[in-house]
C-alpha cells in the first residue's frame, strides 16, 4: 500500500468516524460523545495491515474501483479496531501497547469520580462492548454506501456477516477451551480451529476476498486467496500465541504473564500438554497470582518440553506455505509478491520481538516436529 493510499483511508476513517460523532443528533448526551471519542482513539495508530492487504488483491488483480477500494478496507479497519476492543474485555485486558485500551480508560474514570473497584470495572466492560457495537455497526453502513455496483455489494455484506459469525465462534470456542467445558483430546485441533475461526477470517481472508470480490475475480481466484488467507492468518494467530507468552514487553507493550495466568489453551500449551514437562507445567498455568519468577519458570518449561520451537516451526510452516500456495495458483505476479511481502512482515515482527531462547532456561532445547515427534 502506497503513502497515498495510507493517507486516503485515514482521510476515509476521519470522514467515518466524523459522522458517527453525529449520529445522536439532537438526542447526544456527553456519554456518547465520550465513548465515540475513546473509540476514535481506539482506531489511531493501527499498521493498517488489513486495509493494505485488500487494496493489494483489488490491485494486483486488475480492479478498477479504487474509491471502493478504500472506502471498504476503512469499514475493515473499523471491523478490526471493534473487535480489538471487545476481545480486551473478553479476556480481560485493561491495557493495550502499554497504554490504558477503550475499557481501561473508563474504569480508571470511573474508579477517579469514586466508584468501587468492581462497579469501576464493571463500567469499563460496558464501554468496551457498547464501543465494539457501535464501531460494527460503522463498518457495515460504510460497505453499504461503498462506490461499487449494487450485486457486488451484496456479496461484500454476505461476506462481512459470514465473518463477523465466525470470529464470534472462535471467540467463545476459546473461552469455553480456556474453562475446560467440552475440550476434547484433540486439543491441538481445537486450538488450530480458533486460531482460523478468531484470526484467519477476519484478518487475512475478509480483505483478500473483499479487495478480489471489487476486481470481479473468478471463483478459482477467490477459493485461491481464501485458502492463502487461512494459512497466513493462522501462522499470524500461531505468533501472537507465542508473544503472549514469549514477547519481549518493551516492544509488545503488554505483560507477558497475560496468557499464562489465563491458562489460554493455544496450540503452546497443547503441545506442552503431550510432553512430560506438563505435570509441572500444569501447576502454573491458569493462576490469577502467578508471579514473575513462576512466569519465567513457566517459559523455561515450555522451551525446555519443545513446545516452544513446535510452535514457531508450526507457524513458520503456515506462512511460507501461503506463498507458496499463492505461487501454485493462477494469480499475477504482482499479488504473489505482495503475499511475500506480507510473509516477511510477520517473520520479521516475530524475530524481533520474540525473546531469545535461552532467555529463562539455559538447558537444551527439544526441537520437535508438526507431529510433535523430536525431530
Amino acid at each position: 500500500m502506497t503513502d497515498q493510499d495510507i493517507r486516503a483511508i485515514d482521510r476515509e476513517l476521519g470522514r467515518l468516524l466524523a459522522g458517527g460523532a453525529e449520529r445522536p443528533g439532537h438526542l447526544a448526551l456527553n456519554d456518547h460523545r465520550d465513548l465515540w471519542s475513546a473509540f476514535t482513539l481506539s482506531v489511531e495508530g493501527g499498521k493498517r495491515f488489513r486495509p493494505a492487504l485488500l487494496i493489494a488483491a483489488h490491485r494486483e488483480l486488475g480492479g478498477h474501483r479504487h474509491a471502493a477500494a478504500i472506502q471498504v478496507g476503512a469499514a475493515i479497519e473499523l471491523l478490526h479496531t471493534a473487535f480489538v476492543v471487545q476481545d480486551d474485555v473478553i479476556d480481560g485486558d485493561l491495557v493495550r501497547r502499554g497504554v490504558p485500551n477503550l475499557s481501561g480508560t473508563f474504569a480508571q474514570d470511573a474508579q477517579r469520580r469514586g466508584a468501587s473497584p468492581l462497579g469501576a470495572r464493571r463500567y469499563g466492560d460496558a464501554a468496551g462492548i457498547l464501543g465494539g457495537d457501535l464501531g460494527l455497526l460503522a463498518a457495515f453502513r460504510a460497505v453499504t454506501r461503498c462506490d461499487a455496483p449494487a450485486p457486488v455489494i451484496e456479496r461484500l455484506l454476505d461476506l462481512l456477516e459470514s465473518t463477523v459469525h465466525a470470529s464470534a465462534a472462535g471467540e467463545l470456542a476459546d473461552v469455553r477451551l480456556q474453562l475446560g467445558v467440552g475440550r476434547t483430546s484433540a486439543a491441538l485441533e481445537d486450538a488450530l480451529a480458533v486460531a482460523e475461526l478468531k484470526t484467519a477470517v477476519y484478518s487475512f481472508q475478509l480483505p483478500l476476498h473483499a479487495g478480489a470480490l471489487l476486481a470481479d475475480a473468478t471463483p478459482e481466484q477467490l477459493s485461491a486467496l481464501d485458502e492463502i488467507g487461512g494459512l497466513l492468518g493462522i501462522g499470524f494467530q500461531l505468533f501472537d500465541d507465542l508473544l503472549g507468552v514469549f514477547g519481549e514487553e518493551s516492544r509488545t507493550g503488554k505483560s507477558n504473564l497475560g496468557d499464562l495466568r489465563e491458562g489460554k489453551r493455544t496450540a503452546l500449551l497443547a503441545h506442552a500438554s503431550t510432553t512430560p514437562e506438563w505435570s509441572e507445567l500444569q501447576t502454573l498455568v491458569g493462576r490469577d497470582d502467578l508471579g514473575p519468577e513462576e512466569g519465567r519458570r513457566a517459559r523455561a518449561l515450555l522451551t525446555r518440553s519443545g513446545s516452544r520451537a513446535w510452535t514457531e516451526d508450526l507457524a513458520r510452516w503456515h506462512v511460507t506455505t501461503a506463498v507458496e500456495s499463492a505461487a501454485r495458483h493462477t494469480l499475477p505476479a504482482t499479488l504473489v509478491a505482495a503475499m511475500r511481502g506480507a510473509t516477511d512482515t510477520i517473520l520479521c515482527t516475530a524475530d524481533r520481538t520474540l525473546l531469545p531462547l535461552d532467555a529463562d532456561d539455559p538447558a537444551p532445547v527439544h526441537r520437535t516436529t508438526r507431529t510433535g515427534q523430536p525431530a
